[in-house]
């Protein structure tokens, strides 16, 4: 090499995973300090929700009614003996099926109805919209007894407004007609009236997602000829997921538990318990019947299911890649 020539001076390549190790280092940090500052909260939840749970599961373990309750009898360790009689009876097995159908329904409607009243209030004017966000938080804020008596007053046999209207305009074979007395009737008037009182969450939160899409996007989706339908489908439903996956999961565990709308609206089950969901058999099976080890029994099942539902919705995001 002659003199004043310069090598040019390659830097050593860093071994194997050492880029990685920094980045290692300062997840762990920042996993740490999340759980610091979530660890208060976790201690109220464990309290709150971890001792109940657990009395639950222990009181299904016996055969706890009421001699039992009032210390006129011994506690019967049963082990899994109520769940077992759980599970053979025929009558939970309709009761789960007709829950599954029935909250599955109401959240599909829930979606639909919220979704598109969010749609249209981004494209009406402020007072149209306003008048629709007072009328929707107004549902919202209802209670459930009162709303589920106003409803059943309006659909009432004799003095109900639905009634009269339908027999003003001709429909005679309304006149006195009972909504509640047949099985899917009366689960479809139930499942209005829950859908009334649960549009308006799904309804605001995504129309504060549209609001928060860049306008730029919609513009350039416009710029290139999509249509309303395609630009719903491809451009804001696909920018929505995480916000649609937080409704859908919320609403599942809403409508599974339902338990004021069914209880007020067919008295308690409907005739012969025709409407009853899981919520409403627990309450008959422990208070009405005093078996409160199998009602706490199912209760136990209606956790687990849901614990179920949130797993998959976990999973669901982590393979999606969506964070929240």
């Amino acid at each position: 090499m002659s003199q004043g020539t310069l090598t040019p001076v390659t830097a050593a390549a860093p071994p194997p995973g050492a880029a990685g190790k920094p980045a290692r280092r300062k997840g762990k940090r920042d996993g740490r300090a999340a759980i610091g500052y979530l660890l208060p909260t976790l201690l109220v939840l464990g309290g709150l929700l971890g001792y109940p749970i657990y009395q639950l599961v222990l009181i299904s373990l016996f055969d706890y009614g009421q001699e039992q309750a009032s210390g006129g009898a011994a506690l019967e360790f049963l082990g899994l003996g109520n769940y077992q009689t759980l599970l053979g009876d025929p009558q939970f097995w309709q009761v789960l099926l007709q829950t599954v159908l029935f909250a599955g329904f109401c959240v599909v409607a829930t979606l639909l109805v919220g979704a598109a009243l969010a749609l249209l209030a981004t494209r009406v004017r402020a007072v149209p919209r306003m008048i629709l966000f007072l009328a929707a938080i107004g549902a919202w804020s209802t209670p459930a007894v009162a709303g589920s008596t106003v409803w059943l007053f309006l659909f009432d046999t004799d003095f109900g407004l639905v009634n009269e209207i339908l027999t003003g305009v001709g429909l005679d074979g309304f006149a006195s007609y009972s909504w509640t007395y047949d099985k899917y009737v009366a689960f479809g008037l139930v499942s209005a009236q829950v859908v009334w009182c649960s549009f308006p969450f799904v309804m605001v939160t995504l129309y504060a997602g549209i609001k928060a899409i860049p306008g730029e996007v919609l513009e350039a989706a416009a710029l290139d000829g999509a249509s309303t339908v395609r630009t719903m489908t491809s451009v804001i439903l696909p920018l929505l997921r995480p916000l649609l996956i937080i409704v859908t999961i919320q609403s599942i565990i809403w409508d599974f538990k339902i338990f004021t709308q069914i209880y007020v609206m067919t008295g308690g089950g409907g005739v012969a318990g025709q409407n009853l969901v899981l919520n409403v058999y627990a309450y008959q099976k422990a208070f009405a019947a005093s078996e409160y080890g199998l009602g706490s029994a199912i209760g136990v099942v209606m956790t687990v299911l849901l614990l179920g539902v949130i797993v998959l919705y976990l999973r669901a995001l982590r393979r999606s890649g969506e964070e929240l």
